[in-house]
């Protein structure tokens, strides 16, 4: 299944894509990133580009020590901000996100997750209201899954190894208005495998693992060497009728590695998975694929 960004999201757009980038307006700001997954010809020209652009990403030349090449610049334009906010409706609610220029291209938002965003509210929502929802986020970035969980009535526990990212998806709680978040600096592994010594259970679990990362002591993170270890603890940990949300951003991953994988090891109680791909359309209709998801 294809999930689209939802189009009554006016502060987000993806103006154009191709030639390995993509040109996208959040709020009254456009910016120039590189995306791989653009491997097509670009629509509008690059003066239309140029012309367009509020800051462009500029990647620097992998080298011996750095030889990702993932890191680089930001050139900003004259009254260009370093930070600025953002909205995201959300069922009658406002998520609040504020977004900033890093070293490695990412602004603190990704906008296809939108879908999973809906997800997760709809599903706390539907849950019986006779005790109060407990949600898990691993991996959770800055916090747009805790916030849609938050906002749907749920205690969330927030997880990432990287203290100034929940420094910053604190910030983005504190805007939207919301206390029902506990704040969790540790590696995902580290944390669950405690949950599971604990007894802990939850009604929801959301996962959106890197392809490689490191926790917070140094802890190295493979996906395809860890992630089948961490699902076998979390099955372990899910309330009967809860629900997991399952995302992927390594391109060797397609949508049906990750339904299997969460066939496998839910198999108790879940009835059916849903699985594709999350993506983008820009102005003219090319849909940029970002990710892979399954949920249930």
């Amino acid at each position: 299944m294809l999930q689209l960004v939802n189009p009554q999201w006016s502060a987000y757009e993806l103006l154009d894509s191709g030639g390995y980038e993509k040109l996208e307006r959040y709020g009254a700001y456009v910016l120039r990133r590189p995306e791989p997954q653009a491997v097509w010809p670009k629509r509008l020209t690059e003066s239309e580009w140029e012309a367009r652009c509020h800051a462009w990403f500029k990647k620097q030349k992998p080298n011996a020590s750095q030889d990702s090449g993932e890191r680089g610049e930001w050139v900003l334009r004259k009254g260009m901000p370093d930070q600025w906010v953002i909205e995201y409706p959300l069922f009658g609610q406002k998520m609040h996100f504020r977004l900033g220029m890093t070293a490695f291209k990412h602004i603190g938002i990704f906008p296809e997750q939108s879908s999973n965003w809906d997800f997760i509210h709809q599903r706390i929502q539907a849950l019986p209201k006779s005790e109060e929802a407990e949600v898990l986020n691993l991996f959770a970035y800055t916090g747009g899954a805790s916030l849609a969980a938050a906002l749907a009535g749920a205690r969330v526990t927030h997880v990432d190894s990287v203290k100034p990212v929940v420094n910053w998806a604190r910030e983005n709680a504190t805007a939207t208005g919301t206390d029902r978040i506990r704040w969790i600096v540790e590696d995902a592994m580290k944390f669950v495998l405690r949950a599971q010594r604990r007894g802990s259970r939850y009604h929801g679990i959301l996962l959106d693992p890197p392809a490689y990362g490191r926790g917070a002591d140094g802890e190295k993170w493979i996906l395809e060497s860890h992630i089948t270890r961490l699902l076998e603890v979390c099955a372990e940990l899910l309330l009967p009728g809860g629900f997991v949300v399952l995302n992927l951003y390594s391109m060797g991953f397609s949508p049906i590695i990750a339904e299997n994988l969460l066939h496998y090891y839910f198999k108790k109680g879940v009835s059916e998975i849903e699985s594709g791909e999350l993506m983008v359309a820009d102005t003219h209709g090319v849909r940029l694929p970002l990710s892979v998801y399954a949920r249930f």
